[in-house]
């Protein structure tokens, strides 16, 4: 998740090729993007994102013309621990179709309380700027898998 970073407009990710730092619009997520320097296609992103504040979380979540999926966890939370490589699956396996940000309710708790989150890890769908869909529980790649688009085929 280092490489990936989320500001208010967009995700800020590094050319492959030359370095240079580029961000994609929130609005085109899934549409194709080039770095400003050398030209070279970016990928979208195909790890998942960790939330740094609530302004970069509403902006995504408001403006993304992709799906969000958002991980609410903590540090401390075993189940988040076990998760976390599953969520990493889901998203390397999705890039381009789903967006997989993580909100730590530790370092943001304003959006812990804000979505009423009483267990973690919890996983929730936002789509144009509105929850869809919730579970709470560590679960493998292939339930994270059913549960989004189970929730996303009955919007």
């Amino acid at each position: 998740m280092a490489d990936l970073q989320l500001d208010s407009k967009g995700v800020v990710v590094s050319c492959p090729s030359c370095g240079q730092r580029n961000r994609l619009p929130y609005g085109r997520l899934g549409a194709e993007t080039r770095c400003g320097k050398c030209q070279t296609a970016l990928s979208a992103p195909s790890e998942p994102i960790e939330t740094p504040d609530p302004s970069a979380f509403d902006a995504i979540v408001a403006q993304s013309s992709l799906p969000v999926v958002v991980d609410f966890w903590a540090p401390w939370c075993a189940p988040c621990r076990v998760v976390a490589p599953e969520l990493a699956k889901v998203a390397s396996r999705h890039a381009g179709r789903y967006l997989i940000v993580k909100v730590n309710t530790d370092a943001v708790p304003e959006l812990g309380e804000r979505f009423g989150i009483r267990s973690i890890p919890t996983m929730a769908v936002f789509v144009d700027g509105r929850e869809v869909g919730r579970t709470a529980g560590a679960r493998p790649a292939p339930e994270i898998d059913a549960f989004i688009q189970s929730t996303l085929t009955r919007r």
